[in-house]
């Protein structure tokens, strides 16, 4: 079957499914229109296109063969082209609006390309990019028809399949064609050693999942993997750890871009500005709050900070962790539907820890969506890791009893766990499902939920989760400082350390994330929390009394992760406008 035939009778079947599952005709002509980019996604980097449901690409590998850039530049160019010819002949205002997001995501995508080609010498860390392709497929979420695949995939990594060579040797092909360019900057030297320092825990945590998932026939290829590995490593000591750039910083311009691909629209300093005056506010909330717990309490001090000290002595022995957040839960859930928040769905939201490959890779509370293509019922998960493999001290922010309260509202509910849900519930656009992600309409929705829950918590978990948004405040200015070069990471760890109160793996993790881990992401909370709230205060000045805050926050999770602009529209003319006209 040739590419074009294969494309067109996936489109034919995307098109029948969506009709036949009741979604909208307009979801399914725009799933259409999407499919093809599906594609090229899969034909370069099928991992992530496993992680959105799509078990067509479950056994291929990424793509680092010669000419991969070209080859992938091109075929994104020549989609961004079909695309806006599409636009030009499409007439459904919601299908445009998907087209626009599409178009916007290829657009990104090339400059991102071109921007990192000029710059940057790309460190891939072989283990980690195994890990991941092979943790999307055996996750016990799938079914085991769908984990055996990890057996081919592996296969394919180690290039013991017909037409594929060793992964970790067509990554070095393309580095070392990478080092030879002049001009060209390193990866920073602390993402390097932390990679190397880390396999071990990611080639434990492969082994791990197979035996969870009762899979055999692995072993000799894992064997295989492990010899990989250890000469890419020592290579890597020898090559590339030479180098590396010893200043975190990176090249302004690949720094914007990176803010641009998590929807910030504002420059680096103008988020210093903003976020170092609302940071300042919020202190003086904390301390107020601070000062009534303390007079409660009966403590020596009222400064937020020593009250925050002393509520992380009530922490939670690891056999109570998770029973008592599904408690927290249950009782937040209890609170939203007495006053009206948000429409929540009948089930239980999932909840763990998480495995020590997991923390390796983010040593933070996340979400671990659910497919967005082909579910079958699969739901996100809220995970809560214990440590940070690189610091040896004691991680003690998640897991004492003040901070169930706002860590559940941002990744449970009626934060992340709902905000997918409602995706996968209502047969959300694939454009609008996946081509509209960015950090700032997730993490905006995520930071919102804290707020709406903050009056309903007592006030020591009301304390806590003024100081989480007052962390991502701080995130909003230190990010870009460290990025701009106005404050190392050292000293961004010790202003956490002394103005959070983090404990000091969780500040080794948060300056790891400016740093090297994902440059400019950690804005994103602050700035889509802004937005949000600014579009909401925007919704009741234009309703008065006919604001209903249930309302809202229904059709804002109904948009599925549209970017601000693309929200505030919707919101003007199909939230605000009807209800005016009434």
């Amino acid at each position: 079957m040739s590419r074009a035939t294969r494309i067109a009778t996936l489109t034919a079947l995307l098109l029948t499914t969506a009709i036949a599952s009741g979604a909208p005709a307009w979801v399914a002509k725009s799933d259409a229109y999407t499919q093809p980019v599906l594609q090229d996604t899969g034909r370069y980097q099928p991992e992530n296109a496993s992680s959105l449901g799509s078990e067509e690409f479950d056994t291929a590998v990424a793509d680092f063969k010669p000419r991969d850039y070209e080859r992938e530049l091109a075929d994104t160019e020549k989609r961004l082209a079909s695309l806006r010819a599409q636009l030009a002949a499409e007439k459904d205002p919601k299908v445009r609006q998907d087209l626009d997001i599409l178009i916007d995501s290829r657009e990104k995508k090339i400059a991102s390309m071109k921007l990192q080609r000029q710059h940057l010498v790309t460190y891939v860390n072989v283990a980690e990019l195994v890990y991941g392709g092979l943790q999307v497929l055996l996750e016990p979420r799938n079914k085991p028809e769908r984990q055996k695949a990890a057996l081919v995939r592996l296969k394919r990594y180690v290039g013991r399949d017909a037409g594929f060579a060793p992964i970790a040797t067509l990554v070095r092909q393309r580095t070392e064609e990478q080092l030879a360019r002049k001009g060209l900057v390193g990866p920073y030297v602390g993402e390097v050693e932390d990679g190397l320092n880390n396999n071990p825990t990611y080639l434990d945590g492969i082994a791990e999942l197979f035996k969870a998932a009762r899979i055999t026939g692995w072993e000799a290829d894992f064997a295989t993997l492990k010899t990989q590995v250890k000469a890419y490593d020592d290579w890597t000591r020898a090559s590339i750890l030479p180098r590396t750039r010893k200043e975190v910083r990176l090249p302004p311009a690949v720094y914007t871009d990176r803010l641009v691909n998590v929807g910030v629209d504002i420059t680096p300093e103008q988020m210093i500005e903003r976020a170092s005056f609302d940071f300042q506010e919020l202190r003086d909330q904390m301390q107020a709050v601070a000062a009534t717990i303390a007079a409660q309490r009966k403590l020596a001090s009222s400064d937020y900070r020593d009250v925050m000290r002393e509520l992380k002595k009530t922490s939670l022995p690891p056999d109570q962790l998770l029973p008592y957040y599904r408690k927290r839960v249950q009782e937040m859930e209890d609170v939203i539907r007495k006053h009206d928040i948000v429409t929540l769905p009948e089930r239980a939201p999932f909840i763990r820890t998480a495995t020590a490959a997991e923390s390796a890779a983010m040593p933070a509370p996340f979400m671990s969506p659910p497919r967005l293509i082909g579910n079958t019922g699969e739901y996100g998960e809220f995970v809560i890791p214990l440590s940070n493999p690189k610091s040896k001290g004691k991680m003690d922010d998640f897991n004492f009893e003040a901070m169930a309260w706002t860590l559940s509202a941002h990744e449970a509910r009626p934060g992340h766990e709902l905000q997918f849900a409602s995706m996968v519930e209502q047969g959300m656009s694939i454009a609008r499902a996946n081509f509209a992600f960015n950090s700032t309409n997730v993490e905006g929705w995520g930071l919102y939920s804290e707020a709406l829950m903050l009056p309903y918590m007592p006030p020591e978990s009301q304390l806590v989760s003024l100081q989480m948004r007052m962390l991502r405040m701080a995130r909003a200015m230190l990010d870009p400082s460290i990025n701009l070069g106005l404050m190392t990471p050292e000293q961004a760890k010790a202003f956490l350390m002394r103005e959070l109160v983090l404990s000091e793996p969780f500040a080794q993790s948060e300056v790891d994330r400016y740093s090297y881990r994902l440059p400019g992401q950690a804005t994103s909370y602050y700035y889509g929390y802004v937005k949000l709230r600014a579009l909401r205060t925007l919704a009741e000045m234009e309703l008065g009394d006919r604001f209903r805050q249930k309302e809202f926050n229904d059709f804002v999770i109904a948009q599925g992760i549209l970017p601000p602009d693309l929200l505030k529209a919707a919101v003007l003319q199909d939230f605000i406008a009807p209800r005016k006209a009434k």
